[in-house]
């Protein structure tokens, strides 16, 4: 005679021992972490790109700026050529490794932070550049 109607003990058992307390409260807590890390992140790349590409077409023009000049703009630059290769290659390029950091580190926040602070470096010595007497 077979006993098709109740479940073996062990089964109950091992489902009961595995779920712990409150597993769903858990999950839930663990998955809206997860989010909320993912939309920190996106919202860390997003600043990234757009400092990047900030820092690359508006820092010249920061650069050059004169408020005494005749007509708004240093018409002598001593180091313009420096000052270019920095804002069209060093930025870009500060960008790229850190977007590139940031997705094989295992710690992409702690590469991003990094990644900000070396642009508004760039950002700074692009600045500093073309303010530099002639």
């Amino acid at each position: 005679m077979e006993n098709t109607g109740t479940a073996p003990a062990s089964a109950s058992v091992s489902a009961s021992a595995t779920e712990p307390a409150g597993g769903g409260d858990q999950r839930a807590r663990a998955v809206t972490r997860a989010a909320a890390r993912g939309l920190g992140l996106a919202v860390l790349v997003a600043a990234v790109l757009v400092s990047g590409v900030f820092i690359t077409f508006f820092g010249p023009f920061f650069a050059i700026a004169c408020d005494t000049c005749e007509d708004g703009v240093h018409s002598t630059l001593a180091y313009g050529d420096a000052l270019i290769a920095v804002a069209r290659y060093g930025v870009p390029l500060a960008t790229f490794v850190t977007l590139a950091g940031m997705v094989a580190s295992r710690r992409p926040g702690r590469v991003g932070g990094f990644g900000l602070g070396a642009q508004w470096s760039l950002f700074v010595v692009v600045v500093a550049l073309g303010q530099l007497p002639a």
